[in-house]
């Protein structure tokens, strides 16, 4: 057993080190090249600890660097590759070879495409480090590593003002998050004199450390409150937000939550706000998927709410049904958004659904691929997403649980067929919307292996992960036949009603109605950035104020002068008696000095 978890981890630091060969030389002209095989190989190399995993049930290996030591308390740098790593770092690496190679054909024209591929690197040793980390500093790192690149690639195209403030919102925002996590870090260090992952999990957990995990993977996770950021990062090119959205920074939140599971469980508080949280997020980030025309918000959108049916596995205590979501997410989300990125590529940069249609005839593979991955996303049966994400469902409906949440869930189960199926309906069916002279062009090897992958992934991935990933003895949920079909009738009806309102309502021209900002996410933001703003700008104005006039001015202005005059003044008045005995002493005084001197 020993030789095997060796050699897994050996394959594991190969698999790293492939992926930091090509950075040794970032100026070579195929540096774009050279990242894409480098993942790839570091792919296939990363199959060998998953197949020792898969042959022996269990495994788990971890090494341990000393960085400093404070005699009491240690900080060191810890590796750990349990069954958590060693199945996502696969999916990690396959998904973003698949990206990789979709951008050496979609960033071919830009003259720093060489700096875009070192970036997408960086991020993604970022994302390996966050979740093969044995303690919370390392894990730190790997957090802050993600952050840091999603701001250089969100901001990729700086120039526009939309790109740049979207980075700037992102970092932001995650800034909330960074303050919870450095909150339970020294409340750990404080107390428990460790950040080592095993001694976290073998103490008493408090409400407030675990609200700081929370606070920390909700702003990294987008969930309610903190959503905003997550849609404004469209502004990036379409490889990042795959990147971005599938399986890397969006879920490290849930991860981080995934991997402090153990202390969640001891405290009902904790669970029942993530429960809460990620229900509302669900149904809000559907809601507002409901309503977008632009193609990559909906996508967006969709990503958001699914990150909120995570929370809920999280809330119920099942993470490891969270973990597996996360897994098939990754497929079916990374295909979607390349499929988005040649449709915009294809229409002259057209991002509006409004303006496509017909690209059936047009993109054949494209559609087909989008078509799968929208139908993996509402949960079809057999499909990736339909595996991880009824079996979120049905541990919530036969859970002693929230109904107010179960509810939420339940109705952003259907909106994700309404949305699914308006994005199909756009963009594949009827006739043509747009222009008449533009080049249409899906057949380049890059795209279609790319596509390939990630379709085959989509299809066979949860069937695949769901016998790795679930326990060995699995909950075994005894409910009635209603309750097991709950999500696939809701999904099936939602699809037919959207279908419906399809063929009337979608396809006639808008009458003059006002337009409701209740589902406007513009509208969220200029009220949440706004209020935050004008609270903090007025409450420092008051208080420069009160420093100025109150306190700087009177004390250095009249009760200065007041204090250093006063004393001369008294000893004046003293000396002014009015009575000529006094002037004549103090005369006789003055002349016998006078004489002395």
């Amino acid at each position: 057993m020993f030789t095997l978890n060796a050699m897994a981890f050996a394959a594991m630091i190969v698999s790293i080190l492939l992926i930091v060969h090509p950075l040794m030389n970032p100026g070579s002209k195929t540096f774009h090249l050279n990242a894409k095989n480098a993942v790839k190989n570091a792919f296939f190399v990363s199959l060998i600890p998953l197949l020792l995993f898969v042959s022996e049930g269990q495994m788990e290996t971890s090494a341990n660097l000393k960085w400093f030591d404070f005699g009491l308390t240690n900080l060191s740098l810890t590796t750990q590759f349990d069954k958590y790593s060693i199945l996502f770092i696969p999916v990690a690496l396959l998904v973003t070879w698949s990206i990789l190679e979709f951008s050496t054909w979609y960033m071919h024209i830009d003259p720093n495409i060489g700096g875009f591929f070192k970036y997408l690197l960086i991020f993604l040793l970022a994302m390996i480090t966050l979740v093969s980390a044995g303690n919370l500093l390392l894990l730190f790192i790997g957090w802050e590593g993600v952050g840091i690149m999603s701001f250089l690639l969100i901001g990729w195209y700086h120039a526009r003002s939309n790109a740049a403030a979207a980075a700037l919102q992102a970092v932001l925002y995650n800034r909330v998050g960074d303050i919870g996590f450095l909150l339970t870090f020294c409340w750990l260090m404080k107390n428990a004199q460790s950040v080592e992952l095993p001694h976290i999990l073998s103490m008493h957990p408090t409400t407030i450390l675990l609200i700081g995990f929370i606070a920390a993977a909700a702003s990294k996770s987008a969930q309610f409150g903190l959503h905003p950021w997550l849609a404004s990062a469209m502004e990036g090119p379409t490889p990042v937000s795959a990147l971005l959205h599938s399986s890397t920074m969006v879920v490290a939140g849930i991860f981080l939550l995934i991997r402090i599971h153990p202390l969640l469980s001891q405290n009902q508080t904790a669970l029942t706000i993530c429960l809460c949280l990620g229900a509302v997020s669900t149904f809000f980030a559907a809601t507002c998927a409901l309503v977008q025309n632009d193609i990559k918000k909906i996508i967006a959108y969709s990503t958001s709410s699914q990150l909120g049916l995570m929370m809920v596995a999280i809330g119920l205590n099942f993470p490891y049904l969270a973990f597996f979501h996360i897994c098939t997410h990754a497929f079916f989300k990374a295909m979607l958004f390349l499929c988005s990125g040649l449709i915009i590529h294809s229409i002259n940069d057209e991002q509006d659904i409004r303006k496509m249609g017909g690209l059936q005839q047009a993109l054949p593979m494209t559609t087909t691929c989008l078509s799968i991955g929208s139908f993996a996303l509402m949960g079809i049966p057999f499909l990736a997403g339909f595996y991880s994400k009824d079996a979120i469902i049905e541990a919530a409906s036969s859970s002693y649980t929230n109904s107010m949440a179960l509810a939420l869930t339940l109705i952003a189960t259907a909106f994700t067929a309404v949305y699914s199926m308006r994005l199909i309906y756009f963009a594949s069916m009827l006739h043509p919307r747009t222009s008449p002279v533009l080049l249409y062009n899906e057949n380049d090897a890059r795209v279609l292996n790319s596509l390939t992958r990630l379709a085959i992934g989509s299809v066979l991935a949860g069937l695949l992960i769901s016998n790795i990933t679930l326990p060995n003895n699995p909950i075994i949920h005894t409910m009635p036949a209603y309750m097991k079909l709950t999500a696939l009738i809701i999904t099936l009806l939602a699809f037919t009603v959207a279908y419906d309102l399809a063929k009337t309502f979608w396809t006639t021209p808008p009458v003059n109605y006002a337009a409701s900002k209740k589902y406007d996410p513009l509208f969220y933001n200029q009220v949440v950035h706004r209020t935050s703003s004008d609270i903090v700008l007025n409450s420092a104005g008051q208080i420069v104020t009160h420093l100025m006039e109150s306190i700087l001015l009177k004390k250095f202005g009249p009760d200065h002068i007041e204090k250093t005059q006063l004393q001369p003044i008294k000893v004046v008045r003293i000396s002014q008696t009015g009575l000529i005995k006094t002037y004549l002493s103090i005369l006789f005084i003055t002349l016998v000095s006078a004489l002395m001197i």
